[in-house]
């Protein structure tokens, strides 16, 4: 059996979405970005980031895997689920990811979008994985820097469960789920 473990509040992760939203505010001033989500985890962060800013945007999504149902690793290759439906040609365009980990999934899409030549390509992460980098990637605005765990919670699951939870928890091993 596998038993929740708090990493951050409900609380800690409003005040962090809040910071993030006064960054980007800041930095796209004047702009108005296409807020590009990478399904399915980035939608309650996103939904929260988008609430917090007070400016002009666009929003689309794209969806991609590199996990398989019931993996808690990456398979290290990353496919495109659902494609752009937006040119982004000349467009500011931010991309927001609930959690980077391996980078490679990220890795993939940058390339992806560059080739479309937008105007200017940045990326935030709520959650930064950062002991499980396999591939450097920029990360323009990062909420938290966690450790290597798997984690759950706000938007993130294992096998389709846990998205709703409003904290981010680590899923710990009990002696029975082993």
């Amino acid at each position: 059996m596998s038993e929740l473990q708090v990493l951050f509040s409900p609380e800690e992760i409003r005040a962090t979405v809040e910071r993030l939203a006064q960054e980007i505010q800041r930095d796209y001033q004047g702009k108005s970005p296409l807020l590009l989500g990478v399904l399915k985890g980035c939608f309650m962060f996103m939904a929260d980031l988008v609430r917090n800013l007070n400016m002009p945007l666009e929003i689309e999504f794209v969806a991609l895997s590199s996990y398989g149902r019931g993996r808690t690793k990456t398979s290290g290759k990353a496919e495109l689920v659902q494609g752009l439906r937006t040119p982004i040609k000349g467009r500011d365009v931010l991309i927001i990811e609930d959690i980077v980990d391996s980078g490679l999934t990220l890795d993939f899409l940058l390339k992806h979008l560059r080739r479309k030549k937008p105007a200017s390509l940045k990326v935030c992460a709520l959650f930064d994985k950062a002991p499980r980098r396999e591939v450097t990637v920029p990360i323009d605005y990062v909420g938290f820097t966690i450790p290597d765990v798997f984690v759950v919670g706000y938007g993130l699951d294992y096998d389709e469960k846990y998205r709703q939870l409003p904290g981010l928890y680590f899923l710990k091993e009990t002696e029975s789920s082993r």
